[in-house]
């Protein structure tokens, strides 16, 4: 009986399997770039708002607390939107007839609330608390990044759960003392994992194994 196929069907084929497999793989990595993208983690995309309001003037250069305007950042999950009342305690004295401010003085003379724009959120399956976060030592920026430098405010993590879980693995790597929680110009010191290590027991941080169960994100 004769040859049925030609003699170069065998390298047509493994080419084909090499390339298929090679295809695949560059089709992975498109789609791990694409999910890395700012166009999918609108990570560094600053987030437009019915007012432009700019950390970086009323942190860095006015020295207002954080807390003055994320009032329940130590006491809930959620850091809190300041009502517009807490606004005008300024700006009913300060640029008063400032064009930008026009929605916020409608919105004090109707009692309706401004719809700002979320920058940072998780999904609904997951559960964070700002306050425990807080006692324990993490940061504003370190999950918000340089905040006091951004005159619009955008998200600079991607908030994915690969990165939440390089700080539960590891929180002496990013702790701080209490007192530099709301620093927004704080930098690790030299000896950050000595300090970290030292925080870890003083502020009675759970063990890495029970930081890695599902449970304590996903309830």
């Amino acid at each position: 009986m004769g040859q049925i196929f030609h003699p170069s069907t065998n390298t047509i084929s493994r080419l084909s399997l090499y390339g298929a497999v090679f295809i695949a793989a560059i089709v992975a990595y498109a789609a791990y770039r694409v999910n890395q993208s700012p166009y999918i983690t609108e990570v560094n995309v600053a987030v437009q708002q019915p007012v432009p309001f700019s950390h970086k003037h009323h942190v860095t250069e006015l020295g207002i607390d954080c807390r003055y305007c994320h009032s329940t950042v130590e006491t809930s999950a959620f850091a809190g939107i300041p009502p517009t009342h807490t606004c005008m305690t300024c700006h009913s004295q300060i640029w008063r007839s400032a064009d930008m401010l026009e929605p916020v003085r409608a919105s004090y003379r109707t009692d309706q609330s401004l719809a700002w724009t979320r920058v940072n959120s998780v999904p609904d399956f997951v559960y964070f608390d700002h306050s425990i976060h807080v006692k324990k030592g993490v940061g504003c920026t370190t999950c918000h990044g340089p905040i006091g430098e951004m005159p619009l405010t955008w998200r600079a993590e991607t908030l994915y759960m690969r990165w939440c879980l390089d700080c539960h693995r590891a929180p002496e790597r990013y702790i701080r003392r209490r007192e530099d929680v709301f620093k927004a110009d704080y930098k690790p010191p030299s000896n950050q994992l000595e300090l970290g290590r030292k925080l870890v027991v003083e502020y009675n941080i759970k063990p890495v194994k029970l930081l890695e169960d599902c449970y304590t994100c996903h309830r």
